[in-house]
């Protein structure tokens, strides 16, 4: 039975043999190899060109001052809530004494009812054999009775109040730990895109780096130094509209060189909205602390119409601000490792301009 169904078996298939095999090998390993090297570099990451560096690190320092203006915001907010806090705990503490004042009053009379014998004082007056007495007692007590029910009235009016201050300060300190935790997320998202940064500029050479803090392209020798010779430009026919602007003006003169620290508004220091505050300060002038806040601080100007003291403001998001000076320029502080310098007022997207004064 078996010989039959072996005669109707199909032949094996053999292997390539001799140079089709050889060749067939030859073509196995070349194709493996070349999956390999598309595998690989499919996944390296491509070595970033310094333009490229720039451009990054330009927006990761964008972004850190966005966040730095919200953190000096909710600082300011952190600052009111706190002075708010102290303000209702000191008139809690003058009620408490009012309300222990008050209590001790009620506290004379139920000693006095206590002697008494606690007796009602019209069946007291009725029993003495006095009508003088009688008299007088009944006027005396009457009198008592209303500065009992004055008593009573003043305990019940502080202790309303006292509740009330203290349902305040409830929510105070409920808003003093929301700001609180929103700085905690600010700082962190700051120091975040900061180290980010830093670690792309590592990737460039010195020199290339240097270029980059002066404000100049990455690329190319020289460029550092002609953007400090422009951060150093002298005041020669600048024509303030006024004194306090002239002063505003002079200030961050003054400032040029100072470093960049996120949060700083002087006198060794400054981010972009600390210098712009500290500079009309010292004219005299109160600004509010952040971007978003000071270009509503005065009258809003064209681009057209800039004057030298004007507040100009740049990026969607008013995240940057600095003094204009003049002449298309202006004084700002830019970012960390750039200090405070003169600038074009096109190095960044123009968003809008302030007259303060």
């Amino acid at each position: 039975m078996d010989a039959p169904v072996a005669a109707h078996r199909k032949p094996r298939q053999q292997p390539f043999g001799g140079q089709a095999a050889r060749t067939a090998a030859t073509l196995a390993l070349a194709g493996a190899a070349t999956a390999t090297a598309f595998e690989g570099t499919g996944h390296a990451e491509p070595r970033l060109t310094p333009a490229q560096i720039k451009a990054r690190v330009d927006r990761l320092y964008q972004e850190a001052e966005v966040a730095t203006e919200k953190y000096n915001g909710a600082r300011e907010e952190t600052a009111s809530a706190r002075r708010s806090l102290g303000r209702l705990r000191d008139e809690a503490a003058r009620r408490t004494e009012r309300l222990n004042a008050s209590r001790n009053a009620l506290g004379s009379f139920a000693t006095a009812q206590y002697r008494s014998g606690s007796l009602d004082p019209g069946l007291q007056l009725a029993l003495t054999s006095d009508p003088d007495d009688y008299l007088e007692r009944a006027a005396l007590a009457e009198r008592t009775g209303d500065r009992q029910a004055t008593a009573v009235g003043g305990v019940q009016r502080e202790l309303m109040e006292l509740a009330r201050l203290r349902a305040q300060a409830g929510e105070r300190m409920d808003q003093l730990e929301a700001r609180r935790r929103e700085l905690a997320e600010h700082k962190s998202t700051v120091r975040a895109k900061l180290a980010a940064a830093e670690r792309l500029l590592a990737e460039l050479t010195e020199e290339q780096r240097a270029a980059y803090e002066s404000g100049g392209p990455v690329a190319g020798p020289g460029s550092a130094a002609t953007r400090a010779d422009r951060s150093a430009a002298p005041r020669a026919g600048l024509q303030a509209p006024n004194s306090r602007a002239a002063q505003a003006i002079a200030f961050a003169y003054g400032a040029l060189g100072k470093p960049y620290v996120w949060g700083a508004t002087g006198p060794n220091a400054f981010d972009c909205s600390g210098l712009v505050q500290a500079a009309w300060r010292s004219a005299g002038v109160s600004l509010p602390r952040t971007t978003y806040t000071q270009i509503n601080a005065g009258r809003r100007v064209a681009r057209s119409q800039l004057a030298p003291g004007d507040l100009v403001f740049f990026y969607s998001g008013i995240s940057h601000v600095g003094l204009y000076i003049g002449g298309g320029q202006m004084i700002h502080a830019p970012r960390p490792g750039a200090p405070v310098r003169v600038a074009p007022i096109d190095e960044m997207p123009f968003a809008g301009a302030t007259r303060v004064s």
